[in-house]
């Protein structure tokens, strides 16, 4: 994203006002607004309905960036630690804040979010949008230069010092094992394959890994993806209903985007109308898509039934 095109959102932003006289959460919940410039706990922070309007504050002085999130998502997964990284790495002159929207539903309508993990940033107030979908740290880290530069025409140049207050450090994340780290190296450097057989490995070694196992489809979903252009995917498949490979494209992407429904939907009617070997491609493909949202989502359930059911 451009400055200009930073500017120009600015200049068309959405409504925040309704969530900007909230009540406060409950302390602990919310950031204390006595440290909302000088010294703050984290430059990373959970917000919510209620605590909301405490953001829109600390924005007329520190750009905030807020990702909107949801447990089910998948590419959020992805994109979620690398925008902290990179917010972190900017030592307090960006704040971070993540939104849940399954629990938060009156920040999601205010942000108009149809699909996340949505990123839009605070500057004075208003909402600048910067990306929607999983999106490589390179990428992450030009458009948060540009924040910082739109934030400085604007005026919004403060700073936090983060845990100064009380002299504490933030805790070090204990190590990945091995072969994870090989992986999440080889995403970080976009070597999609690299990870793949990075995780294949570990799977190797203990078929149980859940988080390998994950991982590897989440990895396999971002290679099959990698390139694609959505608008022409989805003419693709809707010039040739019965491609069976464009109509699986466009399911990988919807699931990228978090449209988990209209891929799920997709495959099953490609799966009813297909015969043969082609079924068994679709119904592999399910089946992956399934591990990858997770066995107890809603969701996943209901197209593991409906699955079933065409089955038997």
């Amino acid at each position: 994203m451009s400055d200009a095109s930073l500017g120009s959102a600015l200049r068309g932003a959405v409504d925040l006002s309704s969530l900007r006289n909230r009540p406060a959460a409950p302390q602990g919940h919310a950031p204390d607004p006595q440290n909302a410039v000088g010294s703050a706990p984290d430059v990373v922070m959970e917000i919510t309905d209620q605590s909301f309007s405490q953001v829109l504050e600390l924005s007329r002085q520190v750009p905030v960036v807020v990702d909107l999130w949801a447990t089910w998502c998948e590419p959020c997964t992805q994109l979620s630690p690398i925008i902290e990284k990179v917010a972190r790495e900017l030592q307090g002159r960006v704040v971070l804040a993540t939104v849940d929207v399954d629990q938060n539903p009156q920040i999601q309508q205010a942000f108009q979010a149809q699909s996340i993990p949505l990123v839009v940033a605070l500057l004075g107030g208003r909402p600048v949008p910067l990306f929607t979908g999983a999106v490589p740290e390179q990428q992450v880290r030009e458009v948060f230069a540009q924040l910082l530069d739109v934030a400085a025409q604007q005026g919004v140049t403060g700073t936090i010092n983060v845990g100064e207050e009380n002299g504490e450090e933030p805790a070090e994340e204990p190590p990945l094992p091995p072969l994870h780290q090989e992986a999440f190296d080889a995403i970080q450097r976009g070597d999609n394959a690299a990870a793949i057989a990075a995780y294949e490995k570990a799977l190797a070694e203990n078929p149980r890994d859940e988080q390998a196992s994950a991982g590897l489809a989440q990895v396999r979903l971002l290679q099959r993806i990698d390139g694609a252009d959505l608008h022409a995917a989805r003419r693709a498949a809707a010039e040739a209903p019965a491609d069976i490979d464009a109509q699986m494209l466009v399911a990988d992407l919807d699931i990228a985007g978090g449209h988990v429904d209209d891929a799920f939907a997709r495959l099953l009617d490609v799966f009813e109308a297909a015969a043969g070997d082609d079924r068994g491609h679709v119904k592999d493909r399910l089946i992956a898509l399934f591990g990858l949202i997770g066995a107890s989502d809603p969701r996943v359930i209901a197209a593991r039934t409906r699955l079933t059911n065409l089955l038997f």
